[in-house]
């Protein structure tokens, strides 16, 4: 597929981290799960506990941080494709493979020079430094806001995937066809 005036082949999603979790073709509508979705958004706060839990438990925090990681590893592929990718969290995952393949589905020139995937880069890799310090410190005021601040980056991110899967949807129709089930 050739790009259109205005339209950019350059990933606004790094491709890279795709491969990486094995989500290719098909793939990808078992991560478009829901429940994926919401579940990849605890693993933050449950590493953050593991990692506080040495407070408790001593070295058994690495266990928990360990099987936190593997968890994170396994998400995108644990859950069933959705009976409905008519929903929020769908429609983000579906935005974040048009974005990671944008050869194959080109992407909006609007949503190629946006800033908002490095500004939400910015602000969690400023919030994961904050929730770093905060469990090192054992300042809970210090995690907890870079904690939300890293989950509110993630959310605005996914949202704008969500737009940009609602935009490519109407231009191309392999794209569309990703769009199945109920509305929610």
């Amino acid at each position: 597929m050739s790009t259109e005036p205005g339209e950019t082949a350059r990933p606004i999603a790094d491709g890279r981290v795709a491969r990486l979790f094995g989500l290719r073709g098909d793939r990808w509508l078992r991560h478009a799960n829901p429940w994926s979705v919401w579940t990849r958004f605890a693993v933050l706060p449950l590493l953050a506990i593991a990692a506080w839990s040495r407070v408790w438990i001593g070295w058994w925090a690495l266990v928990a941080a360990l099987v936190v990681v593997a968890f994170t590893v396994v998400n995108p592929l644990l859950f069933p494709p959705p009976r409905s990718t008519r929903n929020w969290a769908s429609k983000a995952v579906l935005g974040e493979r048009v974005g990671a393949d944008p050869a194959a589905h080109p992407v909006p020139g609007q949503y190629g020079t946006s800033r908002v995937p490095a500004v939400t880069a910015g602000c969690q890799t400023f919030g994961v430094v904050a929730l770093a310090l905060g469990v090192l410190w054992l300042d809970l005021l210090l995690a907890v806001t870079g904690l939300v601040l890293c989950q509110c980056a993630k959310a605005w991110y996914l949202d704008r995937a969500v737009l940009l899967f609602e935009d490519v949807k109407h231009r191309d129709p392999v794209v569309a066809a990703w769009e199945y089930g109920e509305d929610r």
